[in-house]
């Protein structure tokens, strides 16, 4: 089977923070799993750089917009890496390829007729003397009177024009902007809406419920003609006459970047893009709330045009992850960095709590209380607790070999069990419940553990205590195994001290008498002190933006 998974590309315009982290996790989880079934995978995403507001922070720093989109898609491939995001091709949408492809397409679309020239009333600030970009316009949302930008309402989800806002003011001089008239392209999207109709009804069951809903909302309001075209300084340039001076509009630009790097990589690779790309293949969309109708609206009819049958399959978008009880905010800098917290924690650590923490559903709350604990009880004090009295034990008692044994009935149906449970929780974008099917497996061999007394039969029985520790050993490597897709980092560990070379999807028995190489604690303590110095230090930095 091929599988695609398409993560979402974050502005190149300031650090990531735990929320994006959040919702792109899941699609290295799935890109691992199914690699591991045997399945052929890729697994895709990059960097934003054409957003407006990359222009907004180098216009604030006095530098050019690529000296910032450089800065932060080399920081964003760092912090993937170090997070152990396994993406088959990172790229970014400045690439000479892309902006090659996303041309192509748009002409090509053009000449079917699914693009056409349209007067429009824009926003216009005289004081700027330019027509604004829709995130440079702020205004109140007329759904539901929040502050908006010009594209979308964070508050409610809606998409938007400038001119929809109630209220409107330029956000580079806060004045009263202008309406004036221009020439603008539109892509006919009202065109698709029986086709992205029947694509959700197909497919609703494999979407994230929140998927379900957005994109109902705007099939029952009906789908409005989107302006692909824009009067802005970044972007790829339009190819068609007349238009040469302005812009691919974000939203289509950045969308169409997983079907131009899957031609790029199957370029590279000698590879077939179009194997990912028809109807047999799956594909998966990985993003957070505020993207959903850019992956099951936008794009499908942008594919769908061009002439691709493969619309999205499934959506795995997640709600929003808050701060200590608060919204996380860039601007207050009411956040948790990821440059910064991957170099002071553990990454499976970090991995293991924004998954079994994930906003899948709905809205959840990341607390360095919660974090810490999370560490100290679940992964430590029962994952690594588990590991390492086995492996001590082995090292003490048998020579620090694998002993022989016979592999527990109740064991071995568990285990086999919980690969068909987990592969389908996985599958389906139940990331947490896969998680903690696991877990809860590793209480019950450590009760098993306690329950058969191995330092206790190691002198009265010794083959009752070398029985023990082989079946503690085969489901280590187990879990180890079911979890790589989960905790790689880890899992790596326990199979190079376990000799384990195996990385499928399926049971794997220890080699008896093989020496356990050397090992060290799966995962340390943290100090609940760090609880209260993190917020501290949270805390202190908002206030000082604020100040």
């Amino acid at each position: 089977m091929n599988i695609f998974i398409g993560g979402a590309w974050p502005y190149a315009n300031g650090s990531l923070h735990i929320g994006h982290i959040a919702a792109l996790l899941p699609g290295d989880v799935l890109a691992r799993y199914y690699r591991a079934k045997g399945d052929k995978v890729l697994y895709v995403s990059g960097s934003d750089c054409h957003g407006t507001p990359i222009s907004i922070r180098a216009r604030n720093e006095g530098v050019s917009p690529k000296d910032i989109s450089d800065k932060y898609n080399n920081e964003f491939e760092y912090c993937f890496k170090k997070l152990n995001f396994s993406y088959d091709y990172y790229s970014r949408t400045d690439d000479d390829f892309h902006k090659n492809q996303v041309q192509e397409a748009i002409a090509l679309l053009y000449k079917k007729g699914l693009i056409y020239e349209k007067d429009v009333e824009q926003i216009y600030c005289e004081n700027c003397n330019q027509f604004l970009p829709d995130r440079y316009v702020e205004g109140k949302c007329p759904e539901c009177n929040s502050i908006a930008r010009g594209d979308q309402c964070d508050g409610c989800g809606a998409l938007l024009e400038p001119l929809e806002l109630l209220d409107r003011r330029c956000k580079l001089c806060n004045n009263e902007p202008k309406v004036k008239a221009t020439k603008q392209l539109y892509f006919l999207l009202s065109k698709f809406q029986e086709e992205i109709k029947n694509n959700l009804d197909s497919c609703k069951d494999n979407w994230r419920i929140n998927a379900v809903n957005n994109t109902e909302r705007y099939l029952n309001e009906g789908l409005c003609d989107r302006a692909i075209s824009r009067d802005l300084s970044l972007g790829i340039d339009i190819p068609i006459k007349g238009f040469e001076d302005k812009k691919v509009y974000v939203w289509i630009d950045a969308v169409l970047g997983y079907l131009t790097l899957s031609k790029k990589w199957a370029i590279e690779k000698d590879e077939s893009y179009e194997s990912f790309w028809n109807k047999e293949a799956i594909s998966y969309y990985v993003h957070g709330k505020d993207n959903i109708p850019f992956h099951s609206i936008i794009l499908p009819a942008l594919i769908s045009g061009i002439g691709y049958e493969k619309l999205p399959d499934r959506i795995i978008s997640s709600e929003y992850l808050t701060l200590e009880g608060k919204k996380i905010s860039t601007s207050n800098n009411w956040a948790v960095w990821v440059p910064d917290i991957i170099e002071r924690y553990n990454t499976d650590a970090l991995r293991y709590f924004f998954l079994i923490n994930s906003p899948e559903k709905r809205d959840t709350d990341f607390s360095w209380r919660e974090f810490i604990n999370s560490n100290n009880g679940e992964l430590l004090g029962a994952y690594g607790n588990l590991v390492n009295r086995t492996l001590v034990f082995v090292e003490k008692y048998f020579n620090n070999s694998i002993p022989k044994g016979k592999v527990d009935t109740n064991i071995n149906d568990d285990i086999n069990a919980l690969y068909k449970r987990v592969g389908a929780f996985i599958e389906s974008g139940n990331l947490k419940l896969a998680l903690k099917e696991i877990f809860e497996f590793i209480r019950s061999i450590n009760k098993y553990f306690d329950e058969k007394t191995p330092w206790i039969t190691v002198n009265s029985d010794v083959e009752k205590s070398r029985n023990t520790i082989y079946n503690c050993i085969y489901s280590i490597i187990n879990i180890a195994n079911l979890l790589n897709p989960f905790l790689p980092q880890s899992s790596e560990k326990i199979k190079q001290w376990l000799s384990v070379e195996e990385n499928n999807w399926r049971a794997i028995e220890p080699k008896e008498g093989i020496k356990i190489n050397k090992f060290e604690i799966l995962f340390e303590r943290l100090d609940k002190k760090l609880i209260d110095e993190e917020k501290n230090t949270l805390i202190q930095r908002s206030k000082k933006i604020n100040k």
